[in-house]
């Protein structure tokens, strides 16, 4: 199936990638993480979307699962992008944003939270990429604290992408 034209400024991110990164915040303390992201198309013109991470031992071995998100990616005119991101903690994101070659910034417009999830208020994402690897950067306003550095991690194409069914 083939890729929609509309998705060529994002169609680098097509494919499975792995790596580890690095989480802390004011609330919790840092530590190393592993991670997976899977962007997969339709022939329609958006992206699908999925996150799985999980804590990593001082040797780099699987501890315990942590964030998981799903959603969609949609590029829009003169290179503007719109991300919807739901997580399975009650929180569903509205991101906008732009790509300029092969760096994307979004920054999120909406938050959604049900009465049960934690107090977020904010993100700032940027994704790039860098010799053949995603870089990305997260950044989040939340539990009354200013938008400041909360992930960041470097991730390997592991697999090319196959068409979602």
């Amino acid at each position: 199936m083939d890729v929609h034209p509309d998705l060529e400024p994002i169609a680098f991110l097509l494919g499975r990638w792995e790596g580890a990164g690095v989480v802390g915040y004011p609330t919790m303390e840092s530590a190393n993480f592993g991670q997976e992201i899977v962007f997969g198309h339709n022939g329609k013109p958006f992206l699908t979307y999925t996150s799985r991470t999980w804590l990593l031992d001082d040797e780099g071995a699987k501890v315990r699962p942590l964030a998981t998100e799903s959603g969609f990616w949609r590029i829009q005119p003169e290179r503007q992008l719109e991300v919807c991101i739901a997580h399975p903690t009650g929180i569903v994101e509205i991101y906008l944003g732009e790509v300029v070659f092969h760096k994307i910034e979004l920054r999120t417009d909406l938050v959604a939270r049900t009465d049960t999830a934690k107090d977020y208020a904010a993100g700032h994402r940027m994704y790039g990429l860098v010799n053949g690897n995603l870089m990305y950067a997260y950044d989040m306003a939340a539990m009354g604290h200013p938008l400041q550095s909360h992930t960041s991690a470097e991730l390997k194409k592991v697999a090319d992408f196959t068409p979602d069914e």
